[in-house]
């Protein structure tokens, strides 16, 4: 008897959750960051491809909440616990330099500011990274195994490699 084994793709500004043996991807992370989190024991794992770090900037009436690091990662949690996960681990991946900016421009630097804002959002609900592979200037793709556990990445003209 074989197995199906479905890759589930998650798009910018969007979560999604599997359980074993379904994978889930994210393509195309530059300054975004890829958060998952997951549940070892149960099989279940859930990724946000996140956009922003902060949500307070956003017009009213326009505010999508898995853009933000500030308001995806509450979410994403929330809907783990919801499909009966419990014990939360997190892996992220993401936030390049994507663009050559001067000293003192700091606006530009919105991969370390979603990396931070990520950070902070999982200290706050007490989750751990247990790895991570964020920063640099080359973009990135993401799957997540929950059967295993890893996170498979792939920078631009580099192989794949996993944490």
């Amino acid at each position: 008897m074989s197995i199906t084994k479905t890759i589930v793709n998650v798009g910018i500004a969007d979560t999604k959750i599997v359980r074993s043996p379904n994978t889930i991807r994210t393509l195309g992370l530059g300054s975004c960051i890829g958060t998952v989190l997951y549940d070892e024991r149960r099989g279940i794992a859930g990724l946000s491809h996140i956009l922003l770090p902060d949500s307070s900037q956003a017009r009213a009436g326009s505010i999508s909440e898995m853009k933000y690091a500030d308001t995806a990662i509450p979410q994403l949690l929330e809907m783990l616990q919801e499909q009966g996960a419990r014990n939360m681990k997190a892996k992220m991946a993401g936030g390049a330099q994507m663009f050559q900016v001067g000293k003192g421009t700091s606006f530009m630097r919105i991969g370390d500011k979603n990396i931070e804002a990520v950070q902070d959002a999982l200290r706050k609900l007490n989750i751990k990274v247990v790895s991570s592979d964020v920063g640099g200037n080359l973009g990135r793709t993401i799957e997540f195994d929950p059967v295993t556990s890893k996170l498979s990445i792939r920078k631009r003209n580099q192989n794949v490699f996993t944490i």
